[in-house]
């Protein structure tokens, strides 16, 4: 069962001269009172503020809930001024997709950025990221962001090369193909992420075997609705409790991938791909050719699934897969195609 709360100071009444997108934050929690207070005060200091906070919280336990409504009161006493907040309990918790599905949902916001409960993020980036969508064609934006441990710190490196982002994956998204970059693999983030609130309907319901980022971003893509800002507007937190996390890809963990069983992966890219062919046909401004290379992706996944459990007899039909270019179109080229070979069952 879900209960709903609504808090806040409700926007006065009138049209203003310059009117400018409602912005609502839609935050899932879990058990998540060692971060959120950095989170929510960070979210409150934004030079551009947000409208509402639609904070979906998974049975926490803990002092989650109680600690966003302190802040946000405490905000309001020194300000005069907060967004509103709607406070959605679930028992049993959803999960991850489905309780950023929800947070979604209830948005009323023309644009809605999505929210982790233990990053922070920088003071400009509803500004910067609110920007994108001057342009009526932009569905969702996503962002780079500064990798930082359990203590703030600053991990070195960036979230793009966490991502191991290459500057062909770059080029497809900024120069328009972001729906080819994301059926091989996906490069937004969601804790980077901004989206207009019409896409999640589009996208209702998520998948089971999607995360919620990763589906926002392919059918945006569909509709050539996916821009990439270069600039870090998240500190995205890695440490030892990440539900979602992005640690940086060493040549330790590539090689440590070789050794994985492949059944698993698969089995996931098989329920994904299928998803994607089945739901893709059912948005009616998706243009006939991402429609049927959904369709090959999915074929390209079903192939791999039926992949012998012998290396030697699966070396013919991981080569034939080469040879049709759909490694190179459908997954990450070579060195995927090298993985399934020598990747236990």
């Amino acid at each position: 069962m879900s209960a709903t709360e609504a808090t806040g100071t409700p926007p006065e009444g009138g049209v203003p001269d310059n009117p400018r997108p409602r912005v609502s934050v839609a935050l899932a929690t879990h058990n998540g009172e060692r971060f959120i207070g950095d989170q929510i005060t960070s979210i409150l200091q934004q030079s551009r503020p947000v409208d509402e906070i639609v904070l979906s919280d998974d049975a926490s336990s803990d002092r989650t809930i109680e600690i966003v409504e302190q802040a946000l009161s405490d905000h309001r006493a020194a300000r005069g001024v907060a967004p509103e907040l709607v406070v959605l309990r679930n028992d049993p918790p959803l999960r991850v997709t489905a309780n950023f599905q929800q947070a979604l949902e209830r948005s009323t916001g023309d644009l809605v950025a999505l929210s982790d409960q233990d990053d922070v993020w920088h003071t400009d980036r509803i500004e910067q990221l609110s920007a994108a969508f001057a342009d009526p064609a932009i569905l969702l934006v996503f962002s780079n962001a500064r990798q930082i441990d359990a203590t703030g710190a600053d991990l070195g490196h960036d979230l793009f090369t966490a991502l191991g982002l290459s500057p062909a994956e770059r080029s497809r998204v900024e120069s328009g193909r972001a729906f080819d970059q994301l059926l091989r693999r996906n490069v937004a983030t969601g804790a980077t992420v901004m989206l207009r609130r019409s896409l999640v309907d589009l996208a209702a319901p998520f998948p089971d075997a999607w995360l919620h980022d990763e589906w926002l971003a392919i059918v945006a893509a569909a509709l050539d609705g996916v821009a990439l800002c270069e600039a870090e507007l998240t500190d995205y937190r890695q440490h030892d409790d990440n539900q979602v996390g992005m640690q940086r890809m060493t040549l330790r963990r590539k090689l440590r991938m070789f050794a994985q069983p492949r059944t698993d992966r698969n089995r996931r890219l098989y329920l994904r791909a299928q998803s994607l062919a089945t739901r893709i046909g059912s948005i009616p401004a998706v243009s006939g050719a991402y429609r049927a290379a959904a369709g090959e992706k999915f074929l390209f996944e079903e192939a791999r699934q039926r992949y012998p459990e012998s290396r030697v007899l699966r070396a013919v039909p991981i080569l034939q897969q080469v040879v049709r270019g759909r490694y190179e179109r459908y997954g990450t080229g070579l060195k995927d195609a090298v993985r399934n070979l020598i990747q236990p069952v």
